[in-house]
């Protein structure tokens, strides 16, 4: 699963990953360290012209069709029914999205003090990357939303968690964006298109457990 992510870099390091206008280049943002569930996020999509785009989504999928808040953990959506499940389906099947991040968190269980010990996750220099994602907007609700995609872990995330988010290779970005590409296609590139097996992790403080923490959290090493 993929419940919080970091966004520390400026959006310039972000933009050689996508193909956008000079309007959207000059994008502000701010360093995040703790980004949750319900907050709103960036995602980069294509627009009805076939071109990328980038715009503010809040991260939990409302469909398109939900006359209110969803109340499930519509925050992660799992490769295994992303195209059947009705809460997903639609937006697999044209409304896919890339999701910038440069972290994330996963949890392990403390045997000694029965705590859990945050764990920070990200690509080799701490390079910047993109969750595959969905998204949606919800006319009635007035709501542009989104949700990560996530698939069985790897190695070496099945160290620490039997799930992890699908992080795309840059190299599929279009072809997942293209609504034209099948869901069988897509799930293709998830699976064999993603940057998942160079992930590296360290241990964090506990702040972060909290998301209400919004700082940088300590590493606290074994």
């Amino acid at each position: 699963m993929c419940g919080r992510f970091t966004f520390e870099h400026e959006w310039p390091a972000f933009l050689d990953l996508y193909e956008l206008s000079a309007e959207e280049r000059g994008r502000n943002t701010q360093a995040r360290f703790n980004i949750a569930p319900t907050q709103d996020v960036l995602i980069v999509h294509n627009n009805a012209d076939g071109h990328q785009m980038a715009e503010t989504a809040r991260w939990w999928l409302v469909p398109f069709w939900a006359k209110e808040l969803p109340k499930g953990a519509m925050f992660n959506a799992r490769i295994e029914t992303i195209g059947t499940s009705p809460a997903f389906r639609d937006a697999f099947k044209s409304k896919r999205c890339l999701i910038p991040a440069d972290g994330f968190y996963e949890w392990t269980f403390n045997q000694d003090d029965g705590k859990k010990d945050p764990w920070l996750i990200y690509q080799p220099g701490g390079a910047p990357f993109s969750f595959a994602g969905l998204w949606a907007h919800n006319e009635k609700l007035g709501i542009t939303s989104c949700t990560i995609v996530t698939m069985p872990a790897g190695d070496p995330m099945t160290r620490l968690h039997d799930r992890q988010p699908a992080i795309l290779d840059p190299a599929a970005y279009q072809e997942w964006l293209n609504p034209s590409t099948s869901g069988a296609q897509a799930k293709e590139l998830l699976q064999k298109q993603n940057l998942d097996g160079a992930l590296e992790f360290h241990r964090v403080s506990r702040d972060v457990n909290s998301s209400r923490f919004q700082g940088k959290p300590d590493v606290n090493p074994l």
